[in-house]
């Protein structure tokens, strides 16, 4: 693995951080909230309610991954430029799948991307790589932006898998980001996420190469860093080479803390 920085010269802040593997441009970092099965309709309108941002959140590129009965609720609370996304789809455009979602259902109402293959999705509801691969395909098809999740879980991190793991999730669906007019991965060590514990800048580089690389000729689109990420760390990691956004699951839910990421990113 090549040993470039693992954070870029005077990165204090990430939109001032140097350009990403490839990108040739200025990074515009993207911080992502996944709300998950969280703030329903009304808690979500209060969420909008107390949300305050600082002057230079144009500067971020600002996302929400709601529940997708809030959706129209969140919308139309949202007092900021954001984009907004569903937390999962099926690959199937319609049919007798009581409970699922296609992503041409969720285009109609407004959504622009998806997370597919979420370590939840995997681990809890035992998602395949064939799977997450179908759907990747599906939201691609349906023009909205997959952001697709892959990590290690800790036994596998621990016996030194950890890119034999990475390599194995992204190969399973690379292929099908041919057709997406955009894409994103995120990066996600399962024994980070909601335990508290945050992978060091060193782990979230090294993961992060080994996942560009896996990526091949797919091309330079963006990979965040999701695991227990707050106002404390969220600059730090933000300021890691290759890391070009943050998904937020537990600290997305208040709007202060929230915030508090937001305004590291700037």
């Amino acid at each position: 693995m090549n040993q470039r920085p693992v954070v870029e010269p005077g990165a204090a802040g990430a939109a001032e951080a140097g350009p990403g593997p490839g990108t040739g441009a200025l990074r515009r970092p993207i911080v992502a909230a996944n709300w998950k099965m969280n703030l329903g309709p009304s808690r979500a309108a209060a969420f909008f309610a107390a949300f305050r941002l600082g002057p230079n959140v144009s500067r971020v590129r600002l996302q929400f991954f709601v529940p997708a009965v809030s959706l129209a609720a969140a919308r139309t609370a949202a007092k900021v430029a954001a984009e907004f996304g569903i937390q999962n789809v099926h690959w199937e455009r319609e049919g007798a799948l009581t409970g699922e979602t296609s992503a041409e259902m969720a285009r109609e109402a407004g959504v622009a991307l998806a997370l597919v293959g979420h370590s939840e999705r995997r681990h809890v509801f035992g998602e395949t790589d064939a799977e997450v691969a179908r759907k990747t395909r599906a939201v691609s098809r349906a023009g909205l932006t997959p952001v697709v999740c892959v990590g290690e879980r800790l036994e596998e991190r621990r016996a030194g898998r950890l890119e034999e793991v990475l390599r194995r999730q992204v190969g399973a669906f690379v292929g099908a980001l041919a057709g997406a007019k955009e894409w994103m991965v995120a990066y996600e060590p399962v024994w980070a996420i909601g335990t508290g514990e945050t992978a060091t800048p060193q782990d979230a580089f090294e993961a992060h190469e080994i996942v560009r690389a896996a990526l091949g000729e797919a091309g330079p689109g963006p990979i965040l860093y999701g695991g227990s990420v707050k106002p404390g760390n969220a600059a730090e990691l933000l300021g890691v080479h290759g890391v070009d956004g943050v998904l937020v699951g537990g600290a997305s839910l208040d709007p202060a803390e929230f915030a508090g990421i937001v305004a590291a990113a700037t």
